[in-house]
């Protein structure tokens, strides 16, 4: 490991986002540690890179021990990490009144609480593990769902706002000095395995009106491909964490900004029109 080579501390990394950010991480001359659930679905990089650049980890995200475990063997490894990409996500999709309770907790398991649990070790790491002053960089990945809702995925889209406003108010309470910098991605519909890998909850008898949104989505579902490159969206993320005022949202994709944009008119034409009942509402001296 040389001087100015990063390292880059990947969960979620055996497919999508993470797959692709470790490919070209190692690429570009970084090292990575790349943890995953199933470790062995990254047997090809770990022959093609000496374990002084690579270092695969087993690691499920929804249990802080081995999340705290990890941390520790990074630390022993490479002896710093400069980069955390947040990534370890799953989904299951249908009305809220057709996912059972314990898949839900699932998504809310691993979307929320384990990103919560890599955010408080990372941001612990970057202020004491690390050289005095050189932080380090955090990448959320969340989802164009952290901001809008969409028919069929209530408690994905619920993950992705609590780690939205979990990752908002950590951005404001940390000390500038420790110069943590954290940012949140949010990709809209890419060519990852997420698409692949999804599963749906049966369908709730109510909903059995074939123009309803989410009916349509569930039947062209096994058609559906993502509109953006994942490849090209990890180059671009790469760049995120070489940026020295990098933003706190990172909107990316198409179809994101599209949704963002359409959802920032819809807030911008309430407030025109309500604001005014906010008058009049404080507390008389």
């Amino acid at each position: 490991m040389t001087s100015s080579s990063r390292v880059w501390f990947i969960t979620g990394a055996s497919s999508g986002f993470g797959r692709n950010m470790a490919e070209f991480v190692l690429q570009k001359g970084d090292n990575v540690i790349a943890t995953a659930r199933r470790p062995s679905l990254l047997d090809d990089l770990v022959a093609q890179y000496p374990t002084e650049r690579l270092l695969v980890l087993s690691l499920d995200v929804t249990q802080q021990q081995q999340v705290i475990d990890a941390f520790s063997r990074a630390k022993a490894s490479f002896g710093r990490i400069d980069v955390v990409v947040n990534n370890a996500g799953v989904t299951n999709l249908g009305e809220l009144e057709s996912v059972a309770e314990e898949k839900a907790k699932i998504i809310m398991d691993t979307n929320f609480w384990g990103a919560v649990y890599v955010t408080r070790k990372a941001v612990k790491f970057f202020r004491e593990s690390n050289p005095p002053g050189a932080g380090g960089r955090l990448l959320q990945i969340s989802s164009i769902a952290g901001l809008v809702g969409t028919p069929g995925r209530a408690f994905y889209t619920a993950s992705k706002h609590a780690l939205n406003g979990l990752t908002e108010s950590v951005a404001a309470e940390i000390d500038p000095a420790w110069n943590i910098k954290i940012t949140l991605i949010e990709p809209g519909s890419f060519d990852t395995e997420l698409i692949s890998k999804t599963t749906f909850s049966n369908p709730h008898p109510a909903y059995d009106n074939p123009d309803l949104p989410f009916t349509r989505l569930r039947e062209s579902w096994s058609t559906r491909v993502g509109r953006g490159d994942s490849r090209r969206a990890v180059q671009a993320f790469y760049k995120l964490a070489d940026l020295k005022d990098p933003p706190l949202h990172f909107i990316v994709g198409v179809d994101a900004n599209e949704m963002a944009r359409k959802k920032l008119a819809d807030l911008q034409a309430s407030l025109d029109l309500y604001e005014s009942w906010s008058v009049g509402l404080d507390r008389d001296a």
